[in-house]
C-alpha cells in the first residue's frame, strides 16, 4: 500500500498556516479543525515547516505570556520530514516511528498534496492485515466444506 492509496481513501485537505500568523491563530486552527499540527507554507503553498500542538506547549511552559503573540515561525520545525504519494507505507511507517514524528506531509513536485498522521498509517495497515486475516479464514472455511476425496 502506498501513501497515495492512503490519500485517496482519507482525502488531501491540509490545514495550513503561513509563518508570519501568529501562534494562537494556528491554535485556533488545531482546535477548529481537531487536528494536531498545521503545515506552514509559503505564498507558493510549498511547505517550509510544520507545527505541533506539542511545539506550542513546550514553548508556552518556558514562556506562557508571551507565546501566544508570537510569530508561527518562531516555533515552527523548519527541517520538514515529507513523503510523496509513491513511497510505500511500511517504509513511512518505520521512518516515522525512527525520527518520533506524528505528521507526515506529502508533496509532488515541490507542492503540498496531502498529510497523513501515524494514526492513519496504522490503521491503514491494521485494515490490510485484516483483509489477509480474513481471506485465509474464508480460504479454511472453503476447505474444509470441500466433501472428502473417496478412495476408489
Amino acid at each position: 500500500m502506498t501513501v497515495a492509496s492512503l490519500l485517496a481513501r482519507k482525502g488531501v485537505k491540509v490545514i495550513t498556516i503561513e509563518p508570519d500568523q501568529q501562534i494562537r491563530q494556528a491554535l485556533a486552527l488545531l482546535a477548529d479543525h481537531n487536528i494536531g499540527a498545521v503545515v506552514v507554507v509559503d505564498p507558493g503553498a510549498r511547505p517550509i515547516g510544520i507545527l505541533s500542538e506539542r511545539d506550542i506547549v513546550r514553548a508556552a511552559v518556558r514562556d506562557e505570556r508571551g507565546v501566544f503573540d508570537r510569530p508561527v515561525s518562531a516555533l515552527m520545525t523548519r527541517n520538514v520530514i515529507v513523503g510523496v504519494p509513491q513511497d510505500d507505507l511500511t517504509s513511512v511507517a518505520y521512518t516515522m516511528t525512527d525520527k518520533r514524528i506524528r505528521h507526515l506531509p506529502v508533496v509532488e513536485q515541490g507542492r503540498l498534496v496531502g498529510i497523513i498522521s501515524i494514526g492513519d498509517v496504522v490503521k491503514a495497515q491494521r485494515d490490510q492485515y485484516q483483509g489477509e486475516v480474513d481471506t485465509l479464514q474464508f480460504q479454511l472455511i472453503a476447505e474444509q466444506d470441500k466433501p472428502a476425496a473417496r478412495a476408489g
